[in-house]
């Protein structure tokens, strides 16, 4: 039994149904499968479970195991555990009040864009400088100076609009620059994409549409979509939400209902236990990235959807990666990407996009 309790690791209780036991082995196996994210382990114990559970025979001998290892203490029989009345339960997004989202009011969605790194003068002090200059050559006409003054007047002037004319040309480049920029990507803000048609990319998609109703509020994110570890040919990370110099990356999971969390090494909780219905490897990912972009910054998200009927909940952590629900990502990494709303980095960008497996 290698420690772990057939019953508790199917979410069922000791009395129940063939049918019960069935339809929650079904529901673990679309979840915790190898090919969505699973171990390969933790799916052959998953199996064993529900084979021994599932025979009669074998499932007499294992409660009369279980039951000698027990202490000898009053069986106390807890209530049944509600599941809902739906067998073919399907997570949704969540309902989100606008009122609910500190950071939502505060950001301007029509704010101007501004590009980094910069390449040039910025527009505000370029101005400036022509306008003193325009202000110079104005004084200098309208009073009458000696020949002494006249000859300084008009270095001064020289001297002035030679910087300036130097700074207009790189800020015309650096403008040029911005404009090709967003011209190569035609104001897009989500790139990559998954196989919608596959059940088991239903936490996936709804990430994707999360991010695209809540999160490109923020002008300067950028959304991706399916990517690869630096030097990898496989889809390793399933999104990741970019704006100015900080990177979130994302995994999409549905996994059964419970408090999550997770420690200072990324191992996840559930309930006060190590959880062994999933895994992770954001926090691996996250090093990559950090290595792939330096400057920026780098967090992680699992993002739980309940496989079943009931509640999943989380509490905010300050650890680099951290389990949440949807309502919690949209709160919490909506205010961080928040700090720099407007930013778009195009070197950390166009690493990321370099990611994407597939458009």
């Amino acid at each position: 039994m290698r420690g772990v309790d057939y019953y508790e690791l199917l979410g069922v209780q000791p009395d129940a149904s063939a049918t019960e036991i069935k339809s929650a082995y079904r529901t673990l196996a679309r979840s915790m499968h190898p090919d969505v994210g699973g171990t390969a382990g933790t799916f052959r114990l998953l199996q064993e479970a529900y084979e021994t559970l599932n025979d009669p025979v074998r499932r007499a001998g294992y409660d009369g195991g279980a039951q000698e290892r027990r202490a000898p203490e009053p069986k106390v029989r807890r209530p049944r555990r509600n599941f809902g009345d739906d067998p073919n339960y399907v997570p949704r997004l969540p309902r989100l009040r606008l009122d609910d989202i500190a950071w939502w009011d505060g950001v301007d969605p029509d704010a101007r864009i501004r590009y980094l790194p910069v390449v040039g003068p910025e527009r505000m002090p370029t101005l400036a400088l022509v306008g003193g200059w325009s202000l110079l050559l104005m004084a200098g006409l309208a009073v009458d100076l000696t020949a002494a003054l006249l000859a300084g007047w008009l270095a001064l002037l020289v001297a002035a609009g030679a910087v300036i004319v130097v700074l207009l040309r790189k800020h015309i480049r650096a403008h040029r620059a911005d404009r090709l920029f967003a011209a190569d990507f035609g104001g897009r803000r989500t790139f990559g994409s998954h196989d919608t048609a596959d059940p088991a990319n239903r936490a996936q998609q709804l990430t994707a549409d999360l991010c695209a109703k809540y999160l490109t509020r923020l002008p300067g994110v950028r959304v991706f979509h399916g990517l690869a570890w630096p030097g990898s040919v496989f889809e390793d990370v399933d999104h990741a939400v970019l704006c100015g110099r900080r990177l979130v990356l994302v995994e999409s999971k549905t996994w059964l209902p419970g408090h999550y969390t997770a420690d200072e090494e990324g191992t996840l909780w559930r309930n006060g236990h190590p959880f062994r219905g999933g895994a992770t490897r954001l926090t691996e990912g996250v090093e990559a990235f950090e290595e792939l972009l330096p400057g920026v910054e780098v967090r992680g998200a699992v993002l739980i959807y309940p496989s079943r009927s009931g509640e999943v909940t989380t509490v905010e952590q300050d650890e680099q990666v951290s389990p949440m629900t949807p309502a919690q990502f949209v709160r919490e990494i909506g205010r961080w990407l928040a700090e720099d709303p407007a930013t778009v980095d195009r070197e950390a960008f166009t690493a990321v996009l370099d990611q994407v497996i597939a458009d």
